[in-house]
């Protein structure tokens, strides 16, 4: 046993790193399920010594595996998908939406930009899958109605659910990792991101229709049908409607005010997540939440952190600053494109559990204020990737696989073609951004 601790001790940069890009490759290739990847790379981790079993006796092992796993990520997570999947079952969600098809009078254009609005503002304060599960079925309720094609409001609703996502600490995965990483709180998020994410949303918007406006065409009589939609039966349970929109926005309100209150976000959302629980049946709510995407970020932690201990993210990050010769904007525009392009081939999930140990190891050997750009290049390159490919991130996947269900199937390359444009004008947009808000004086 003693010979084969050695020889992985001695290749364990070799070795982690390709139980890593092992786990990309199956990841990628879809034939097995990504949380069963991740879980089968943690166990490999652990049992070939990568990272430690246990604390040890004498003080915790600074290799245990516990260590890697970031339980700020994982709480928040569970919290929010307690609060939100407490809060959908009342319809509170689907009543805003439907109210939001009343007031465009059922004119196709008006309809295409409500749901792109409500997409993307949703997205941002719960989370942009849940969101896309909540709007999908109003939008087959109002193109059946209108008698369109639903198509154009499904590809809009993808692309607003991901740039909704990327404004928030909340709204995307790949924001939670950076936020637990960087230090950065909910408001952090929202003062950094938010007139970039209004900015390409709008531009997105004029652009969707640019390209749809002679699709969405449709008579008087089932415009008038859409207008009188009954939005009086939507919320099935009042006192819990009015109990979970509470709870939710307490919640926000508590990430808002963080810097007051000196309570992580995750412990806000748990407070949340518990007092809704008391009012319910918590195994049947625990049943709903998505225990995979619970347990592929553990395993990926793992995974990550065997890479880590490894040495293997200090090399990457001497690396970029090497080939880059820490210039500053260089890297950032690097990070910016390689995640944007990246993010839309593999799931950005595990890209950025790779990616925010990198720059926090920039971080440390060049300081906090070089790297601040660089967490939002890393944040808005990993959530604005995910629109290039239909299954570029979560909510795309969801939508497309609803839409083939309802007998409308989204052809990859259909979708491709207004991914890549909305996602090359993105990374464009972002570049300006980030170069005017935070390069533009910084040492070159």
């Amino acid at each position: 046993m003693s010979v084969i601790t050695n020889f992985v001790q001695s290749h364990a940069l070799i070795i982690s790193s390709s139980i890593l890009i092992l786990a990309y490759v199956f990841i990628a290739w879809e034939k097995i399920s990504k949380v069963t990847v991740a879980m089968i790379g943690a166990s490999l981790t652990i049992i070939l010594g990568l990272l430690a079993q246990s604390k040890g006796h004498d003080g915790i092992d600074p290799h245990y595996f516990i260590n890697f796993v970031d339980f700020n990520v994982i709480f928040l997570l569970i919290s929010m998908m307690i609060i939100v999947s407490i809060a959908s079952k009342s319809g509170v969600f689907t009543w805003i939406a439907n109210a939001l098809l009343k007031k465009t009078k059922g004119h196709p254009i008006k309809i295409l930009i409500a749901l792109g609005v409500f997409t993307a503002v949703a997205s941002a304060f719960l989370d942009n899958v849940t969101t896309v599960i909540l709007v999908v079925p109003v939008t087959f309720l109002a193109a059946k109605k209108l008698d369109i094609n639903p198509i154009p409001y499904l590809i809009t609703e993808i692309l607003s659910s991901n740039i909704g996502g990327t404004a928030t600490l909340i709204g995307d995965p790949p924001n939670i990792i950076i936020g637990s990483k960087a230090g950065f709180t909910f408001m952090t998020f929202l003062l950094e991101l938010t007139d970039i994410v209004c900015l390409i949303f709008a531009v997105t918007m004029f652009i969707m229709w640019l390209c749809f406006r002679k699709q969405l065409v449709a008579t008087k009589e089932k415009m008038e049908e859409v207008a009188l939609l009954d939005n009086s039966q939507t919320i099935t349970d009042m006192p819990l409607a009015i109990r979970s929109s509470i709870v939710l926005l307490l919640v926000i309100l508590g990430f808002v005010l963080h810097d007051v209150l000196h309570l992580e976000s995750y412990v806000i959302a748990m407070t949340g997540a518990s007092f809704l629980l008391i009012f319910e049946n918590p195994k049947r709510v625990l049943n709903g939440i998505e225990w995979n995407t619970i347990f592929f970020f553990i395993g990926l932690f793992i995974i990550i952190g065997g890479f880590e201990a490894a040495g293997g993210i200090t090399m990457m990050a001497q690396w970029i600053l090497d080939v880059t010769k820490g210039n500053e904007s260089a890297m950032a525009m690097l990070i910016l494109w390689a995640s944007g392009i990246l993010s839309g081939i593999v799931d950005n999930i595990p890209y950025t559990a790779t990616m925010a140990p990198l720059i926090y190891q920039i971080q440390l050997v060049e300081g906090a204020q070089y790297a601040h750009p660089l967490w939002w290049c890393l944040s808005l390159g990993a959530c604005l990737g995910g629109n290039m490919t239909i299954i570029g991130a979560a909510a795309n996947v969801i939508v497309s696989e609803t839409a083939a269900a309802h007998g409308k199937p989204i052809s990859f390359m259909k979708y491709l073609k207004y991914g890549v444009l909305i996602t090359f004008v993105s990374l464009v947009l972002s570049s300006l951004y980030i170069y005017f808000r935070f390069l533009i004086h910084a040492p070159h």
